[in-house]
């Protein structure tokens, strides 16, 4: 009879191995702030454990065993399978475009049975793959300056079009920032990179006047003065700056926040969840969470730096700057100091697609630690 490879020990021993090289001080960072959601969702469920809290430590607890089972996969396998998912998101986000659901006046949804998702999602772990593959295989020069530099663009503007056509602003500057990032960490020369800061300042009015929805007009019109509005389209920013500062310094206590409980505060469990935090645990609960988020985003960028391989390096760095844009744009947000774009807090708010997509990328970022002195080739060689 033949033994299964997962009870040899030879195989077991490496898999041991394997596991004593994940970084546990991040796996209980990133609980600690899936923790700071539950009980924070708790309270805003009326101290009941649905409909959010239960659900969200649930699919954490289901989003951390598989983070851990990707974390051992070789990184030559993350390698290997990045340009089809890339392909794959992209075709997917072509899909949307033709027989996507509609929900809400945004068609951004694919339906398959009782199932439906998001292609998007899948771009957002897409697109920092096939970069890091590309960049791991070109020359300094060409990722420094060069017409090579036309692919990596077209293959970030690609589905950014695509995504903010559905339209979905907030996936679409998160794709685009995320790409831009790994660009730039590639080595870009700081000529581009300040041509391309002043066309962007340069396009943003009439982009805004021109190409926007009349809804996002709006959300960037109210970003600039939300008391125009205040019972309308600036209603998000002045209940949620409201929360923020009635908090004080140590909070209103937990679950005795006004504006969350007596459901002033829209969205508290998902795109204002921070606001509700802020206001029942004030300015030291707020710089607590924030720390937590700067120790898991300084140990990520620590594994993509302890990396061998550049596309190891790459496509942890990438994740890394996804995360933190989540953390950056959502923060500004409800803070009101950037428009309402519909960016949740990663792991503290409610939300099953975006804490998959994250924990996904944080099982690349510790695969990359597992196998930092992994060998990867530029070239199609053999993944052993």
């Amino acid at each position: 009879m033949t033994v299964s490879a997962l009870t040899r020990p030879g195989e077991r021993d490496r898999l041991i191995v394997k596991l004593s090289e994940i970084d546990w001080v991040f796996v209980l960072v990133i609980s600690l702030i899936a923790g700071a959601g539950a009980l924070m969702l708790f309270s805003a469920g009326g101290s009941s454990w649905s409909p959010w809290a239960g659900n969200h430590v649930m699919r954490f607890g289901i989003c951390l065993v598989l983070m851990l089972t990707l974390a051992v996969i070789d990184i030559r396998v993350w390698r290997a399978v990045a340009y089809p998912v890339y392909i794959v998101g992209l075709l997917l986000l072509v899909a949307v475009e033709l027989v996507g659901d509609t929900r809400l006046g945004a068609q951004r949804w694919l339906s398959i049975g009782s199932f439906s998702f998001q292609p998007s999602e899948v771009m957002k772990l897409g697109i920092v793959l096939a970069l890091a593959r590309l960049y791991h295989g070109a020359s300094a020069k060409q990722a420094r300056l060069s017409w090579w530099l036309l692919i990596p663009a077209a293959m970030i503007a690609l589905p950014v079009l695509l995504v903010a056509h559905q339209p979905d602003l907030g996936t679409a500057m998160l794709i685009a920032l995320t790409g831009g990032a790994i660009v730039v960490l590639a080595g870009l020369s700081w000529k581009i990179i300040a041509g391309a800061i002043l066309g962007v300042a340069a396009i943003i009015p009439p982009f805004v006047m021109f190409v926007m929805h009349d809804y996002q007009r709006q959300r960037v019109l109210t970003f600039l003065d939300p008391e125009s509005d205040p019972s309308g389209s600036g209603y998000h920013i002045l209940q949620s700056m409201i929360a923020l500062g009635s908090g004080g310094l140590l909070g209103k206590g937990y679950g005795f926040g006004s504006q969350s409980q007596l459901n002033y505060l829209p969205e508290k469990q998902t795109d204002f969840i921070f606001a509700a935090l802020a206001e029942e645990f004030g300015f030291v609960g707020c710089i607590s969470v924030l720390i937590l988020y700067a120790a898991a985003i300084f140990m990520a960028l620590r594994m993509a730096y302890l990396s061998h391989s550049h596309f190891g390096r790459l496509a942890a760095a990438g994740v890394t700057a996804t995360f933190t844009l989540y953390v950056i744009i959502n923060g500004a947000m409800v803070m009101g100091l950037a428009p309402v774009v519909g960016v949740p807090m990663p792991m503290l708010s409610y939300g099953g697609t975006v804490m998959l997509t994250v924990m996904i990328g944080f099982g690349l970022v510790q695969s990359v630690r597992v196998h930092r002195y992994a060998e990867v080739t530029s070239g199609k060689g053999s993944l052993v």
